[in-house]
Order: structure tokens, then C-alpha cells, then sequence
């Protein structure tokens, strides 16, 4: 991925320039060598159950599989809750 930067030329004109943008990363690796990621709304992790934001996976081939079962999960309504909370505290932030 891409995006466009201005920067000023050392005669003093500015132009726009590509830049390869920073993609953060939503996964890791975890100690036992699993992979693990977190679900969110916006910019804030969703609690998938009490103090657990994070999804396990044993191994990169089930990633897209997990990743199916979390958007029929989102689908049939399963994470409302979460994703309401999460919203709430989101509206709260523009409010003051």
C-alpha cells in the first residue's frame, strides 16, 4: 500500500511524492507459537468474553477459516453487545 506526502524540494517547491504506508500489524505471535489476533471497531479491541480481546489460532492455515467463523458470528448477531459497547464509548469521545 501507497499513499501521497508533500515535501518541500530544497529550492523551496513542494511536490507530492509516493511513500509506502505503515500497515499495523492486527496479529501476532504468541509464546507457545500460535497465532493470536484481536478483533475491533474502529480503533478499539472488542471483549469477546469477560477481560478476553484476543482470538487464538493454532496455525496460519486456519486463520481465514477463524476469520469466516468471526463475520458469521458479526452476521448472525452474536458480538451486538460488543460492538454497541464499543460504540458507545466512541460517541462518549466526541460528546465533551
Amino acid at each position: 500500500m501507497t499513499r501521497f506526502r508533500s515535501v518541500t524540494d530544497p529550492d523551496g517547491g513542494r511536490r507530492s511524492v509516493e511513500v509506502p504506508r505503515r500497515v499495523r500489524a492486527w496479529w501476532w505471535t504468541t509464546d507457545t507459537n500460535k497465532l493470536a489476533l484481536n478483533i475491533r471497531y474502529g480503533a478499539r479491541k472488542l471483549e469477546i468474553s469477560k477481560g478476553k480481546s484476543a482470538v487464538e489460532i493454532a496455525t496460519a492455515a486456519d486463520l481465514v477459516p477463524t476469520l469466516e467463523l468471526i463475520k458469521q458470528a458479526v452476521e448472525a448477531g452474536e458480538l451486538d453487545v460488543q460492538i454497541e459497547a464499543a460504540a458507545l464509548k466512541l460517541r462518549e469521545g466526541f460528546v465533551k
